[in-house]
């Protein structure tokens, strides 16, 4: 029996905010701030968010679809290292994602964040490989979107 084939996938999303280069790090590098925007959603509950901002360090969600949801009552893991902070410009980081019980991606993320006249522009570089059973490169990129709009919100915040 054939599996299918693995896609391997680059998307870039880019997008202003009317805020500074520290602001938009510091939503990265801040462990509350990031749960809010990054971990937290509509679709699923967060039962565990732990970060270590620093070169080596690790991130790790895990949380529950709910009901309504793509995938009721699935547990999705995301265990990420950061590989490169530059502050106030750059983070690199990889993360493997499980679904269940199987691993469907593996990922690189570059975030890189400048100056943009009287906002802070941010590129994010998504390279990833798909595996079987996996979300796919066109919802993740989706996703990806939705998680920048979020972002957005939390610098209104402040």
């Amino acid at each position: 029996m054939l599996e299918a084939p693995i896609i391997h996938n680059t998307f870039v999303v880019e997008r202003d905010y009317p805020t500074t280069p520290e602001r938009v790090f510091a939503a990265f590098a801040d462990p509350v701030k990031k749960r809010r925007w990054f971990a937290e959603g509509e679709n699923h509950t967060v039962d565990e968010f732990e970060m270590d901002f620093r070169v080596g360090g690790i991130e790790r969600a895990v949380s529950h679809f709910k009901e309504g949801s793509p995938f009721p009552g699935t547990a999705l893991i995301t265990e990420g290292i950061y590989h490169d902070i530059v502050p106030n410009r750059r983070i690199v980081t990889s993360a493997t994602m499980i679904l269940g019980d199987r691993r469907i991606s593996v990922s690189l993320a570059t975030i890189e964040i400048s100056p943009n006249q009287n906002s802070a522009k941010l590129v994010l570089t998504h390279q990833g490989v798909f595996f079987e059973g996996s979300d796919g490169p066109e919802r993740r990129e989706g996703g990806w979107r939705k998680i920048a709009e979020r972002l957005a919100k939390e610098l209104a915040r402040e």
